[in-house]
């Protein structure tokens, strides 16, 4: 450190020994740590205990920011406690599981009373009085009961807080700016605009109505407890992702990070070109290094997990929470720090694990295909008399990829129309929703289960970090298919250049000079087996669900193996696989105690909806 940023830091030490409670920066101090370091570990870890702070300090030895002058953010929220906030969090949960997430969810339930605003580690405390100062002037004037009123919109479902109870709360918030302004030097701009308690924001259009009967089942005059709380976060870190560790890793090579469970990484998505597939970059919270990790052993974590709550404010207390013992929070002692929570335990974490360790494989058909819609006759429909490809509807995909033999080729390996593509992506939305993590990709070479493939993996943000690994063995039974020869695929070179991310590494069970036209029906099934053989020895440690994306019969002739089932009679398999809508899945998970897999309920729902036919303006005008 420089001379003056030395005597900075010991001005400060004289200042705070003068205070009231310096043993926070006695014992690190005493411990050989810098004075900068150790404000900077008190401030990040919420000022709670020395023991944590050096713990803190000990971890981050290999930090490289950790003598960067760079202060946390913090930011003052108003949050509802007791029944209330219950009622709160159920909706949190019944909204994520019905109308998928939201930009809501990254945060717990809470009004903003002031944006996010930097602080000087040697000034931390001061905020402390400063909220301190500003609750015990509000104190006796703020509101009993605080009315909310529901408020919704096409991209936004909240409470808002109005009339004088509203003035109140922002009075507090301008107070709490103003005392740190004064005691701590920060520029704190409070919120003086409509104050709210977001529910639901950034969601699906048709998701609004669902949202709306699940608020309504909220009563806001449920007994509540306001509590105003002081926040920290890594400024740094603000438009990174956030990983939660689930397992233990140990590095295999020195540009690896140490991972144990419960640990948090930032992740940031434009800066991952140097990372291979299935892994990441990242920076652990826990150390401060940067390295690489494998993605599957995480989990996407809320925005908020990384916050430190450093102090709070309780305004009115609930008779049932009015008896506490002095070490409880009161409104008498919101100087004090709250009581840090207890982490997952482990024998949590080791259920968990057991359960996600399962290897577990989700057979899929693809979305609708054209021809399903416009019959054989589809490419003549779409094709000028020069060759070229034009949309006579709507439903017809925007384009083509280019093929080497022209667009004939088309003719008998269809695409995805606009509406399976569609369905590809609810799908996805669907499966990521449900918390699964895919490990690995398999699709038969037909263009459509790839394009299914691709729109299933782009909704997980992976369609450029997992390859998709082309296995001709899971390809349709050839005696269904027209003509004396199989269908002429897109070769692997002609998928990449059309943005299809596929293995060029993968060795197929059976490649495609392997699948014979017009094959037999045990053919066929022995053709399925053998691959779905190689595909979950290919992966035998993955951590994850692997994809497997075909047709319909697929459904049957890949899980049937596993299952350890026999073939399904010729005559009731062609019944069976008639009846599989596009999108169709089974899910198969591993029982490693019994050596067997099993078949359970696949992740999501079934996508039903119904059919749109043709129509020509004209002739309905001639007509009438």
């Amino acid at each position: 450190m420089a001379a003056g940023e030395t005597q900075l830091y010991a001005k400060v030490f004289n200042k705070l020994k003068g205070r009231s409670n310096p043993s926070l920066l006695d014992p690190l101090l005493g411990m050989g740590f810098p004075a900068h370091t150790a404000l900077k570990a008190l401030a990040a870890t919420g000022r709670k205990t020395a023991e944590e702070a050096s713990n803190w300090l000990r971890c981050h030895c290999n930090d490289p920011s950790l003598d960067d002058p760079i202060p946390q953010e913090y930011a003052l929220f108003l949050c509802p406690m007791g029944p209330l906030l219950d009622k709160l969090q159920e909706f949190w949960r019944k909204s994520r599981r019905q109308c998928a997430k939201n930009r809501a969810h990254e945060v717990f339930p809470h009004i903003t009373l002031c944006d996010f605003f930097t602080c000087e580690d040697q000034k931390v405390e001061y905020l402390y009085e400063a909220l301190k100062r500003a609750g015990d002037r509000t104190l006796h004037a703020f509101p009993s009961a605080v009315p909310l009123v529901l408020h919704s919109s096409i991209s936004y479902l909240g409470f808002f807080v109005n009339d004088s109870p509203a003035d109140i709360i922002r009075e507090f918030a301008v107070m709490f700016a103003t005392e740190a302004s004064i005691l701590a030097d920060c520029t704190v701009k409070p919120c003086t605009k409509q104050l709210h308690l977001t529910l639901a924001h950034k969601f699906y259009p048709h998701h609004q109505r669902t949202l709306e009967q699940l608020a309504r089942a909220i009563n806001p005059g449920h007994s509540c407890q306001w509590t105003a709380a002081l926040y920290s976060r890594d400024m740094r870190f603000v438009h990174y992702q956030t990983l939660r560790v689930l397992f233990q890793y140990k590095p295999q090579n020195v540009d690896e990070l140490t991972l144990s469970p419960g640990d948090y990484i930032f992740v940031d998505p434009t800066q991952q070109e140097e990372a291979s597939e299935g892994w990441v970059i990242g920076i652990s919270q826990r150390t401060g290094c940067r390295g690489f990790l494998p993605e599957n052993y995480t989990e996407r974590a809320s925005e908020c997990d990384t916050w430190v709550r450093h102090r709070t404010y309780t305004f009115s207390v609930a008779p049932d929470l009015s008896s506490r013992k002095d070490g409880e929070l009161s409104s008498r002692r919101n100087g004090e720090p709250n009581p840090p929570s207890s982490s997952r335990s482990l024998s949590s974490l080791q259920s968990l694990q057991a359960t996600i360790v399962r290897r577990s494989v989700l057979v899929v058909r693809h979305g609708e295909r054209v021809d399903q819609i416009f019959g054989k006759s589809w490419l003549q429909q779409c094709t000028t008399p020069d060759g070229r490809y034009y949309r006579p509807d709507l439903n017809f995909p925007r384009s083509l990829p280019k093929r080497s033999r022209g667009i004939k080729d088309f003719e008998n390996d269809p695409p995805l129309s606009s509406c399976g593509i569609f369905q590809c992506r609810m799908a996805g939305e669907a499966l990521l929703d449900s918390g699964i993590r895919i490990a690995s990709v398999f699709s038969s070479p037909a263009l459509r289960c790839v394009q299914t493939a691709k729109h299933i993996l782009g909704e997980f943000k992976l369609e450029k970090k997992v390859k998709i690994r082309v296995e001709p063995g899971i390809f349709e039974w050839t005696k269904w298919e027209a003509g004396k020869t199989t269908p002429t695929f897109m070769t692997l070179e002609e998928m990449k250049e059309a943005d299809f991310n596929v293995s060029l590494d993968y060795r197929p069970a059976f490649p495609l000079a392997s699948l014979l036209p017009a094959e037999s029906y045990d053919d066929y099934v022995h053709r399925c087996a053998a691959s779905m053989e190689q595909i979950v020895s290919t992966c035998p440690q993955d951590v994850g669900v692997i994809l497997v994306v075909g047709h319909g019969s697929a459904l049957d002739t890949c899980t049937r193996p596993l299952l350890g089932l026999p073939p399904l009679d010729c005559a009731d398999f062609a019944q069976l696989v008639r009846k599989i809508p596009s999108l169709g899945m089974c899910f198969c998970k591993e029982n490693k105690e019994e050596g067997k897999w099993e078949l359970v309920n696949p992740p999501v729902k079934t996508l039903t909806h119904g059919s749109n036919s043709a129509f020509n303006w004209r002739n309905w005008i001639q007509g009438n």
